[in-house]
């Protein structure tokens, strides 16, 4: 559907959450070069720059997030998570949660995040030849834990005090007796947020046709992972069960260590389900395995369908630096673009409009073959497996893009 001027006409808006640092710089960009001369683009703004949500109270965050909600699909760019470096460079009124936390919250959504594979590029595991999608649950364990500082010998218990005021045995349960100076910390998870979490897989392997994997440690923890455990396998019973099986994809449970083995022997080409802290660590050793943090998709899905897009790195700090003393930077942004073309796909997809799906794989296929014909940024320039190669500035990257849309 393409307008008077030649570009793609969009019927809804992308909620678009922009960003900090160097990531915003090319995030500008990509609309600029990659984008906007093909597609007439409808959004709706908001600024996640961590300057915006100091002035906003963070806000902005929660109201990005009921546009997403609206309109079921955002794309997001990096944004900062402060810490008290950043209080004091950016003269902050509090230190801000990370955004993505909020928005996985107010969502209630699974994160998938996939390696971008180009040839050059070969995986450290030879094994590989396909990529591998870690699904992580965007709730609870250590991210929202309490923890404590135990100075002095006493108890630490873990109390349960019931609203209704009815007896329940087991209220009280110790959690160690210290004779000596330690640690202690409570995690918790929440039934319907796993419930949400393992329909979001289901989901999504569906979707992708691809088999999926969950794993945890319930013979360690019989009472928190078997939960997962039991859960899952209740909806996949009840819910999934026979589509998988008309589609010809599977779902199974193993242990985490268990999966860490068959993972590092397969050939890719599946989901592997993991738990909060188990999915951030793992999504990470996967990308670098893969090639590179900066060429791993990132997408946020809820259970009743909505999507957010984002890359899975930070805002290239060390860059963004070099960039305001006007120096070149050489900056990979393919998990950025496909931010983009993830969240442009989804649209098309959702609104029918098929030649924004076509433009989406265009610009996939035109990013991947300006790295294959040799043309990178410097990270991957000194990994890629290829004869006269040559490794380009953050700019010109995305024009030798464009010269192949």
């Amino acid at each position: 559907m393409s307008g008077s001027s030649g570009r793609i006409e969009m019927k809804t808006p992308l909620v678009e959450l922009d960003g900090d640092e160097m990531t915003r710089i090319i995030w500008a960009d990509i609309k600029e070069i990659l984008i906007e001369p093909f597609v007439s683009l409808k959004t709706e703004y908001y600024d996640l720059g961590l300057k915006h949500r100091d002035e906003t109270d963070d806000s902005v965050t929660t109201a990005a997030a009921e546009a997403a909600k609206k309109y079921g699909v955002a794309v997001k760019c990096a944004t900062i998570t402060p810490n008290a470096q950043r209080m004091d460079e950016y003269k902050l009124k509090r230190m801000w949660r990370s955004p993505n936390a909020t928005l996985r919250t107010l969502l209630n959504g699974t994160i998938f995040r996939t390696p971008i594979m180009a040839s050059p590029i070969r995986p450290i595991v030879r094994s590989w030849k396909k990529p591998i999608t870690i699904a992580r649950h965007g709730y609870g364990d250590i991210y929202k834990a309490t923890e404590m500082r135990v100075s002095d010998p006493g108890r630490v218990e873990l109390v349960y005090t019931p609203k209704s005021g009815q007896q329940v045995s087991h209220l009280v349960q110790l959690v160690q007796e210290f004779e000596k100076p330690g640690i202690a910390m409570a995690i918790h998870n929440l039934d319907d947020s796993i419930a949400a979490f393992a329909r979001s897989c289901f989901n999504y392997a569906l979707s992708t046709r691809q088999d999926i994997w969950f794993s945890a440690k319930d013979t360690i923890l019989s009472g928190y992972d078997d939960r997962f455990r039991a859960i899952f396998e209740e909806i996949f019973n009840a819910e999934y069960k026979p589509e998988f099986s008309k589609r010809g994809i599977e779902y199974f449970y193993t242990l985490i260590d268990d999966a860490v083995a068959r993972v590092m022997r397969s050939e890719g080409g599946f989901i592997w389900g993991c738990k909060n802290y188990d999915g951030d660590v793992m999504s990470d050793m996967v990308a670098t395995a893969f090639g590179s943090l900066a060429m791993m998709t990132s997408v946020l899905v809820s259970p009743d369908g909505k999507f957010e897009y984002e890359a899975a790195h930070g805002t290239v700090t060390r860059h963004y630096y070099r960039h305001l003393k006007g120096e070149n930077t050489s900056t990979n942004s393919m998990a950025t673009i496909f931010a983009w073309s993830g969240a442009l796909r989804k649209r098309g997809e959702m609104d029918g409009i098929s030649s924004l799906v076509d433009f989406a794989e265009r610009l996939e296929r035109a990013s991947i073959d300006t790295i294959e014909s040799g043309v990178m940024t410097q990270d991957l320039y000194n990994i890629a497996e290829i004869e006269n190669k040559r490794a380009v500035s953050t700019k010109e990257f995305l024009c030798e893009i464009a010269s192949r849309m």
